[in-house]
């Protein structure tokens, strides 16, 4: 089992995320800052992840939920299929929509998270690493014991989900501006991971983290 380092641990069990029993490590950025690409490097170490985006892309294949975002966004829904392109334009269009489904979501998210937990760390690592973008946006910030930021600049950020998403500059920053802005993250956090550059430097940004992660 993976050990980590003792002084990440700043939380009782009480005052934890779910009340995990151990210690969780907040790792966030920004939309199209890098955090897959980091997840991925640690998954390659050994090192799992507890996905925030995967946990919601769990819940909405549900068939409740399904059933609900219909009811919530009618023309998101087609033959009992999510239409995710058009959901998301309406969620960042239409505030009304964004809290229903916001709602929807997070309600099922303690489940998904501790059922994570019990099927892929708890017999592996006594660490959670929790890949969260929206970390400080949820306020959920106070109840993780380590938070890491993967960072690269804001117009980065914007040329990289652009590309990756196929949307316009308007789109990719109404997204964006959904979230604190990069810098106030990276203020926030206790270390960051720098994802500015190329690849050979985030690969020794992330191998740095895994030093000061791991118990020696």
């Amino acid at each position: 089992m993976l050990k980590s380092n003792p002084k990440l641990c700043k939380l009782k069990q009480q005052d934890r995320l779910y009340q995990m029993p151990v210690p969780i490590i907040g790792l966030t950025g920004g939309i199209a800052s890098g955090k897959s690409s980091v997840s991925a490097l640690l998954r390659k170490s050994g090192i799992q992840i507890i996905d925030a985006d995967q946990l919601v892309k769990s819940i909405y294949l549900k068939n409740e939920v399904i059933q609900s975002i219909g009811l919530i966004a009618p023309k998101a829904v087609d033959r009992s299929q999510i239409d995710f392109k058009i959901l998301r334009e309406l969620f960042f269009s239409d505030p009304n929509i964004q809290s229903q489904v916001e709602k929807l979501i997070y309600a099922q998210m303690p489940l998904a998270f501790e059922q994570a937990f019990e099927t892929k760390i708890k017999d592996k690592q006594d660490f959670i690493i929790y890949d969260v973008p929206l970390l400080f946006e949820k306020n959920l910030a106070p109840l993780v014991d380590h938070k890491v930021c993967v960072w690269c600049p804001r117009e980065t950020q914007i040329q990289r989900l652009m590309a990756r998403d196929s949307i316009n500059r308007a789109l990719a920053l109404k997204m964006l501006d959904r979230q604190w802005d990069i810098d106030k993250k990276k203020s926030e956090c206790d270390e960051v991971i720098d994802n500015s550059k190329g690849k050979t430097e985030l690969e020794s940004s992330v191998t740095n983290f895994i030093s000061n992660l791991l118990s020696n």
